[in-house]
């Protein structure tokens, strides 16, 4: 195999190379720590016409009341290579006495099935972290963003069982389309 100069990388190398480092991000988050060792962590990584799809919803929302930073993100989305999005189905720990999310057991905190498990979140924060550092090693433009997350549970990407989500844009550029906002 030839490896490319400079000169002969074009938008499919760039795309290839942000799969490539999206499915390291990936192996990276499904490794993360999770409490009591449950994974609730459900992604996918999307790519030019899916990712698209998101950005489109996106700008639908802001237009319908959500706010207007989901505009400027969404061009975000449509100038990045690949998206991964994450998240996390809501499935307590069952751990006694917890109180960590507010209720005083997980049965009472199960009567609301919209709201987190407070260990589900720290889970998926954990995994986010541990993908945007993969990433970074890999010298790759990201940034977690809650407004794709919201897009992506819309459009139930992740499924109906996954009630928190974000979305991390990857991006090949000489400039992060993700700094100067």
């Amino acid at each position: 195999m030839k490896i490319p100069n400079r000169t002969e990388l074009n938008e499919d190398f760039f795309i290839q190379q942000a799969h490539t480092i999206g499915m390291h991000m990936m192996t990276a988050a499904e490794t993360a720590p999770t409490g009591r060792g449950r994974n609730t962590l459900k992604m996918c990584l999307l790519q030019k016409e899916e990712k698209d799809n998101i950005a489109k919803e996106m700008i639908r929302m802001a237009e319908n009341g959500h706010p207007q930073f989901f505009f400027r993100d969404a061009e975000n989305i449509l100038q990045a290579h690949a998206l991964l999005i994450m998240g996390s189905s809501i499935d307590p720990l069952g751990l006694p006495n917890c109180k960590f999310c507010g209720f005083d057991s997980c049965e009472e905190k199960n009567t609301y099935s919209n709201t987190p498990c407070s260990f589900n979140s720290v889970d998926l924060g954990i995994a986010l972290g541990s993908a945007v550092s993969t990433s970074a090693l890999l010298k790759a433009d990201t940034r977690i963003m809650y407004s794709v997350g919201k897009a992506a549970q819309f459009l139930k990407i992740l499924g109906e069982d996954v009630k928190i989500a974000f979305g991390i844009p990857i991006s090949i550029s000489s400039k992060s389309p993700f700094f100067d906002r």
